[in-house]
């Protein structure tokens, strides 16, 4: 029979109780082996599968590797291109805009380091 205890408990208390029984797993090694992360297996996409992950037409693609704004790999003497996920996520991801309320914030962090110059 199991011994269940229901008792209530603070979040903190209850993260570091997962925290450390993590660690003991880790650290005694019984655990099965963990499948490679996404990324360490990121597989490379064709032109066409890389139009639809980043929702973009092949045509927008091939003007974009022509002005070298996108990352990609071409084999020397091939004329295929290939594109890796996780690059394409990273590179669709580095020109957020910025909401109004962040560039509001923005402009006041500038203003009070200009008043603060001045001083």
């Amino acid at each position: 029979m199991h011994d269940i205890l229901l008792t209530p408990i603070r979040l903190s208390e209850l993260e570091m109780l997962i925290q450390n029984s993590v660690r003991k797993v880790l650290n005694e090694g019984n655990y099965p082996s963990l499948p490679p992360s996404s990324e360490s297996n990121d597989q490379p996409l064709t032109v066409q599968e890389a139009a639809t992950f980043t929702n973009l037409a092949v045509p927008t693609l091939y003007s974009l590797v022509s002005r070298k704004e996108i990352p990609f790999f071409k084999r020397s003497g091939s004329k295929r291109l290939y594109f890796l996920k996780s690059e394409l996520r990273k590179w669709l991801l580095e020109e957020r805009q910025k909401t109004v309320s962040e560039i509001m914030e923005d402009a006041m962090k500038s203003v009070r380091t200009r008043n603060n110059k001045g001083r």
